[in-house]
């Protein structure tokens, strides 16, 4: 079956898992990480990690890591982050898994982790890839993305590895439905990618600068607009975001884009094109929208603009549920208990749900000619088992992809407010720029919503995606 209608018909035994796990119990819910598309995670590609220094090449850092020495089989494990310097909560815990790993299997096995920042990271691990290099384990987001690495043949499949019972661990076979592919893979039929848990796209916003300011939470776009002039005229940033970190930009764009009625199959099959009125209105909404974020939002990194929210200095943060653990990761002592959320607004007048929600998962490759897939694979089994998932949820606040039981009373605060956003959602779909019909596709998507952004009358900045589409899809 083809991936996309897999993940498709998978979408309704994703969010009933989520609804039935949000109670007092704590029992992880399910997701495929995107359900519109199976195109669900690639320009983005992941979530937000904090910036740290990159070697010049991936040469170079490749070069960093050490050779097998006597009897130990030495794999290598490519992440988006520095392990050792990161604030971030879930890095910290990719480095936990990688330290008992290591602890466990000392003599044995040993991983060695290849790190980079999540601007530089594709770019990176494609050129190990050419290389000849490619690492033995490596993140990667479903979707596009993912296609880059299965259709190639440089993505192993986990089907065997799993069938030894570290598939029933996980919540069902909803979570790998992004990771599933048919007959297109080089291997054939099978699971080339393990899901590390579930995130959601939700807007954070700062309680007490709301009350102080008189601002409501709102329900409709107009409401949002209403709310940031009152936190403005108060003397607020109402928002902060990155428009120098395309992909932030272009989450928003495609809630508006969602929220208007776009349906991204209707692009597809062709029966209606990026010049649609829905489409031109969503950017119309993005240039509206950004009167209110902060002055420097142009060169802001994802990074700075998240800081800028846990520092207290802007009232809205519209992210993804990873940012959990970066601002847990960082803001001072009670800041989280200040910090509440909800689902991106409905817009006045479209027929479309308003309560759908963007959700993704960070996901584990393994490369087909590792000369220690043993090992590999025994690596991955660390970053779900139950310390690792518990750890997802109770430290990282984002959701496990295993059925681990976690006391939902220690976790952050706002992951209780995430899962509320999910017991509210009829569907989710994938970030815009990842559900298109190609890893280009997407980045054209984004870089058309960064001149919307900058000014540019939406019908013309969209010219690049229609013809693309027009040139390469239809």
């Amino acid at each position: 079956m083809n991936k996309k209608i897999v993940s498709v018909l998978l979408s309704a035994v994703m969010v009933a898992s989520m609804v039935t796990g949000c109670g007092s119990t704590a029992e992880a819910p399910a997701s495929t990480g995107s359900t519109e598309t199976t195109a669900a995670e690639s320009a983005p590609a992941d979530e937000p990690k904090a910036e740290t220094p990159a070697a010049d090449t991936a040469a170079d850092t490749a070069a960093e890591t050490p050779a097998a020495s006597g009897d130990v089989e030495e794999i290598t494990f490519m992440v988006w982050d520095d392990l050792e310097a990161s604030s971030d909560l879930i890095t910290k815990g990719y480095k936990d898994s990688i330290d008992r790993f290591n602890a466990d299997f000392e003599g044995q096995y040993h991983c060695t982790p290849i790190t980079t920042n999540l601007e530089e990271y594709y770019t990176k691990l494609n050129a190990l890839v050419a290389a000849g290099e490619t690492p033995d384990v490596f993140i990667v987001s479903p979707g596009p993305n993912l296609d880059d690495y299965v259709l190639p043949g440089v993505a192993a499949k986990l089907d065997d590895a799993l069938a030894d019972g570290w598939k029933d661990t996980f919540t069902s076979d909803a979570v790998f439905a992004g990771g599933t592919y048919g007959s297109e893979a080089p291997s054939g039929e099978g699971i080339y990618a393990v899901p590390l848990n579930i995130a959601a796209a939700c807007v954070f916003y700062n309680t007490e600068m709301f009350e102080a300011a008189g601002a409501a939470v709102p329900k409709t776009f107009d409401e949002l607009l209403d709310a940031c002039q009152k936190l403005k005229d108060a003397g607020y940033t109402p928002i902060t975001i990155s428009a120098g970190t395309a992909w932030c930009l272009s989450m928003v764009a495609g809630y508006l884009c969602d929220r208007n009625g776009l349906n991204l199959d209707d692009v597809a099959a062709h029966n209606t094109d990026w010049m649609d009125e829905k489409v031109i209105n969503a950017g119309k909404q993005i240039q509206q929208l950004s009167a209110y974020f902060q002055p420097t939002a142009a060169g802001d990194d994802n990074d700075i603009a998240t800081a800028a929210f846990y520092n207290g200095e802007a009232a809205i943060l519209i992210q993804g549920s990873w940012a959990i653990g970066q601002i847990n990761g960082n803001c001072e002592e009670g800041f989280a208990d200040k910090v509440g959320v909800f689902a991106f607004p409905a817009v006045t007048g479209s027929s479309a749900d308003p309560n759908r929600v963007i959700a993704k998962s960070d996901s584990l490759a393994m490369s087909a000619t590792s000369a220690h897939p043993e090992a590999a694979v025994q690596l991955m089994k660390y970053f779900t088992d139950d310390t690792a998932q518990k750890y997802t949820a109770e430290v990282g606040g984002k959701i496990p992809v295993t059925s681990v039981q976690y006391d939902a009373a220690v976790a952050p605060p706002e992951l209780a407010y995430v899962m509320e956003v999910f017991k509210s959602a009829n569907a989710t779909f994938g970030f815009y720029n990842e559900s298109l019909a190609d890893t280009e596709a997407g980045s054209t998507f984004d870089n058309c919503f960064v001149e919307i952004f900058k000014g540019e009358d939406p019908a013309t900045a969209l010219q690049p995606i229609q013809d693309y589409y027009e040139m390469n899809v239809w």
